[in-house]
C-alpha cells in the first residue's frame, strides 16, 4: 500500500503536466484572439476564419496546489523524494495543503471555422475534451513520512477522476441593439471513456501495540470493450481486480451541453460581459464496478501469538490469519456491469469588465473572473490585464492572476495579417524546470494557435 501511494503521488505531481487546458484566459480581452467565443459565445470575430486542423488552438496547461517541489527535494546535491531522512518532517508538512489537488481540462480543436451569416456570427467546431483531477490528502504524506506512530490517519480524500468525450459545437451570436450582444452554442457530446476511483473511507490508527485499519474503496469505469482483469490470491482466498483486460471498442456515451453568453456596452469606454459554459450532461453506458464490498476492518487486537509451533494460534498460523484480513483492505472485487450512469459536465462561469483608455483607444484594461465548477476540483481566479493593439497586424496583452491556486503572471501576443493569424501565450508563466523539462510548479501553461482569417 505504501508503494502504491508513493507511486501515485509522484505520477500525479510529475506526469500530469502534459495535460492541456481548455482555453487561455489571457486572450479574453485581446483584439484578434480567434477563440474568445469559446469563453463567451457572445464574443464574435470581425472576420471569417478557418482553423488549421489540430493546431488552431493548442493549449498545454496544469492547475493545482501539489507541486513537483513538494515531492522531490535536493539533499547533498542529489535529487531525492520527500521520504529521504535528510528532509525533515516539518519541512515536508509545511509545504503541503490539507488536500492537495491537481486538475486539468483538455480541449483539442480538430476542426473549426467561423463566418458571418443569418444576422450574426456563427461558429462550427469538432474536437475532443478530457477532464482530469486527482486529490491526495496531507495525511497520506504524513503517514509515509512519519511511519508507524501512536496516532490516527484519515486518508478519505484520496481519489482520481477522468473522462474523455468528443464534441460537435454549433454557435451563433448577434447584436440585439447598440448596447447588447448575446450568443449561445449547442454541443452534441459522444462519450469515449470515464473512470472514477475513490477512497470512500480510510481510517488508520497505528500504535506500537495494535493497529486498527478501516477502508472502503471503489472504482467505476466506463470503457467500452474493457473489463477488469482479475487474479486469485491464495493467501486470502479471494479473486480481486488486477488491471484491465480486452480492447477499446469505441464510443460509450451520449450527452448535450450548452454555452450562454452576453455582452453589454455601457458607453464607448466601458463594456461588461458574462457567460456560463458547459451546462449539460453526459450519460455513460456499461459501468464496470470494482469495490471492497463496503467497509473492511483490520484489527491486530484480535490476534494472540503463541510461541508453541503446534498451537492453533502459533506465530505461523496467526500471521497467515492476519495477512488474510489485511489483504481484504485493498483487494477490490469485480462486480461486473451496473448499467448506465449520468454525469454533469464541469461548468465554467466567466465574468468580465473592460475599460478602453480615452486618450489612446488602442489600449484596453480588463478584469476577468473565471470559476470552474467541478465538484471536489472547483477553482476560481481573478485576472487583471492590459491589452494593446498598436498596429493592424499585431496585438498583445499582459495580466496578473490571483485565486485558488495562488498568484501568477500571464501574457499573450498575436500576429494577424491578411489570411494568416498566429498567437502564443501563457496564463501562468513557467518558472524553473526540472532537468527533464518538467515545470517545478503545477501552475504552468503554453498556448499556441494558427488560423486563416478571410
Amino acid at each position: 500500500m505504501k508503494k502504491i501511494i508513493i507511486t501515485t503521488a509522484v505520477c500525479v505531481a510529475a506526469g500530469a503536466v502534459v495535460l492541456p487546458a481548455q482555453n487561455t484566459q489571457s486572450g479574453y480581452f485581446l483584439d484578434s484572439y480567434t477563440y474568445a467565443y469559446q469563453m463567451n459565445p457572445a464574443l464574435g470575430n470581425d472576420k471569417n476564419f478557418v482553423a488549421m486542423p489540430a493546431l488552431g488552438n493548442l493549449d498545454v496547461a496544469l492547475r493545482g496546489n501539489l507541486h513537483l517541489t513538494d515531492i522531490l527535494y535536493n539533499v547533498d546535491g542529489k535529487t531525492t523524494t520527500f521520504l529521504n531522512p535528510g528532509v525533515s518532517v516539518s519541512e515536508v508538512m509545511g509545504n503541503l495543503s490539507d488536500v492537495n489537488k491537481i486538475g486539468s481540462d483538455i480541449r483539442i480543436n480538430l476542426l473549426g471555422a467561423g463566418f458571418k451569416a443569418w444576422g450574426g456570427y456563427n461558429t462550427v467546431s469538432i474536437g475532443a475534451r478530457v477532464n482530469v483531477g486527482a486529490r491526495l490528502p496531507k495525511s497520506v504524506f504524513s503517514l509515509l513520512k512519519e511511519g508507524i506512530s501512536n496516532r490516527t490517519y484519515d486518508i478519505t480524500d484520496l481519489d482520481v477522476d477522468a473522462s474523455a468525450y468528443a464534441e460537435i459545437a454549433l454557435g451563433h451570436s448577434r447584436d440585439i441593439d447598440d448596447r447588447w450582444r448575446v450568443g449561445g452554442a449547442l454541443k452534441v457530446l459522444v462519450g469515449g471513456a470515464s473512470l472514477s476511483a475513490r477512497m470512500k473511507q480510510a481510517d488508520l490508527t497505528l500504535g506500537t501495540d495494535s493497529w486498527t485499519i478501516t477502508s472502503d474503496a471503489e472504482i467505476r469505469s466506463n470503457i467500452k470493450g474493457l473489463r477488469y482483469k482479475t487474479k486469485y490470491d491464495d493467501n486470502t482466498g479471494r479473486t480481486y481486480v488486477d488491471g484491465l483486460d480486452g480492447s477499446f471498442d469505441g464510443l460509450n456515451g451520449f450527452g448535450l451541453g450548452f454555452d450562454l453568453g452576453a455582452q453589454f456596452r455601457l458607453n464607448s469606454d466601458w463594456c461588461f460581459s458574462a457567460a456560463v459554459l458547459d451546462l449539460g450532461f453526459i450519460s455513460w453506458s456499461d459501468t464496470q464496478l470494482a469495490t471492497t464490498d463496503g467497509p473492511q476492518t483490520f484489527d491486530t487486537d484480535k490476534y494472540v501469538f503463541n510461541p508453541d509451533d503446534d498451537a492453533p494460534n502459533s506465530f505461523k498460523n496467526e500471521w497467515e490469519r492476519m495477512r488474510d484480513d489485511l489483504g481484504a483492505l485493498y483487494e477490490l472485487a469485480d462486480k461486473g456491469s451496473t448499467g448506465s450512469r449520468t454525469q454533469a459536465l464541469n461548468a465554467t462561469i466567466n465574468l468580465g469588465a473592460e475599460y478602453t483608455l480615452p486618450v489612446y483607444r488602442n489600449l484596453k484594461f480588463g478584469l476577468l473572473n473565471t470559476t470552474r465548477i467541478a465538484g471536489r476540483y472547483t477553482w476560481t481566479d481573478f485576472r487583471l490585464s492590459a491589452n494593446v493593439a498598436p498596429c493592424k497586424v499585431f496585438s498583445a496583452g499582459v495580466n496578473l492572476a490571483a485565486g485558488t491556486y495562488g498568484v501568477g503572471f500571464g501574457w499573450i501576443a498575436s500576429v494577424h495579417t491578411t489570411g494568416f493569424n498566429m498567437f502564443v501565450g501563457m496564463d501562468h508563466t513557467m518558472g524553473k524546470l526540472a532537468k527533464q523539462g518538467v515545470p517545478l510548479s503545477s501552475n504552468a501553461s503554453v498556448n499556441f494557435g494558427i488560423n486563416f482569417p478571410f
